[in-house]
């Protein structure tokens, strides 16, 4: 029982450091083309996660039941596992947010997901490789990773540059002929309604990831039999997924508000570093840039929640932003400050699968 609480308050420490490491990707445009001050974009921040954490469980969900198969970790240790991937996630996250690194938090976490995933299941993962290789079944060939992890992993951050570019472009052709005046003053307005919905997209992606390893510990520590003797006064813990009136199964409503709660509280807390690099250092904005920018990074993030793919939120704006600034020309990136975000990209999967399969190592080796 305190091996479960633990990986429960883990994983809502890793949400509070989501919280803050993410801030910047709700709010740095907007505070960049100094269309709000800093409090303001982070209260705005704040309460928009909020609500778009309690919007939706199509990502939760994929989370529980779409990243591991029980059938490879024994039930004794898939609770430990996971407090071993969330701790690799939360030291990849403040390492990165240290040196003000836009690091993906999404990637983070199933990075430490599949290397203590990978150390829990052993012999066992190799035993049902070959019997899937035997039946014809090939280990990759698994639709609910693929197509809900994999491919929207990459494909996410190609549309937000795409996007970003076309979008970008289109509206210089349709704003040619106003004057900077009017642009400025009439897209500084609209940047108000795209970074609220970047922030509502943000809290409907990225808080649903914790509630997914939460009801995903709660399942299986129910399975194992691990509550057994259970006070009362904690009989909820046995029902983290609830069924509707229509026959849908979702995540419990205590589980839903915890998360989105523990998200607001971090993003309130704010992420200045990660600010400073993605709205002044990267790509000079102005109030129609970063219209252009949140608005194609929300959209391709409310698009992915609603097919439940835990896509990340970090890649999603960063790359809008690049997209906007080739789209006013190349030379406007600072393509130093571009190199060094995307290692951080790259390094993130390995380093957190490794942390995550190291720590699960060597918690075996204690045992």
């Amino acid at each position: 029982m305190t091996l479960l609480l633990t990986v429960i308050v883990v994983a809502l420490i890793f949400e509070y450091i989501n919280g803050f490491h993410d801030t910047a990707n709700s709010i740095a445009t907007v505070v960049s083309t100094k269309v709000l001050t800093p409090r303001m974009a982070i209260l705005m921040a704040a309460s928009t996660n909020l609500v778009g954490a309690l919007y939706g469980t199509a990502v939760a969900k994929t989370i529980s039941s779409g990243l591991l198969d029980s059938k490879l970790i024994p039930a004794e240790l898939a609770t430990l596992s996971l407090v071993c991937a969330l701790t690799g996630a939360i030291v990849w996250n403040l390492a990165t947010w240290w040196f003000g690194l836009p690091s993906s938090s999404s990637h983070a976490l199933i990075g430490g997901l599949v290397g203590a995933g990978i150390a829990a299941a052993g012999n066992n993962l190799a035993v049902v490789m070959m019997v899937r290789e035997k039946a014809g079944m090939p280990w990759w060939k698994h639709d609910g990773l693929l197509y809900k992890v994999i491919i929207p992993m990459f494909l996410s951050p190609v549309m937000g540059l795409v996007v970003g570019l076309v979008f970008m472009s289109l509206l210089y052709v349709l704003l040619r002929k106003w004057t900077p005046r009017w642009v400025t003053l009439v897209f500084g307005k609209a940047q108000l309604v795209s970074a609220a919905y970047m922030g509502f997209s943000h809290g409907s992606n990225d808080a649903q990831k914790t509630m997914g390893i939460i009801a995903l510990a709660l399942v299986g520590a129910d399975a194992a039999g691990t509550m057994v003797g259970l006070p009362g006064w904690l009989e909820f813990l046995r029902h983290p997924m609830v069924t509707s009136a229509g026959g849908k199964e979702g995540i419990a409503v205590w589980i839903k508000v915890t998360c989105a709660l523990t998200m607001a509280a971090g993003t309130a807390a704010g992420g200045w570093r990660i600010i400073k690099t993605m709205g002044h250092k990267m790509v000079k904005l102005q109030p129609v840039h970063g219209f252009a920018a949140e608005t194609t990074a929300a959209t391709v993030l409310m698009t992915a929640a609603h097919f439940g793919m835990p896509v990340s939120t970090t890649h999603a704006i960063t790359t809008s932003i690049m997209g906007v600034g080739c789209a006013k020309r190349f030379s406007a990136l600072n393509f130093s400050v571009v190199e060094r975000i995307l290692w951080a990209w790259f390094l993130t999967l390995p380093i957190t699968a490794l942390i995550g399969f190291g720590l699960m190592r060597l918690v075996l080796s204690m045992r």
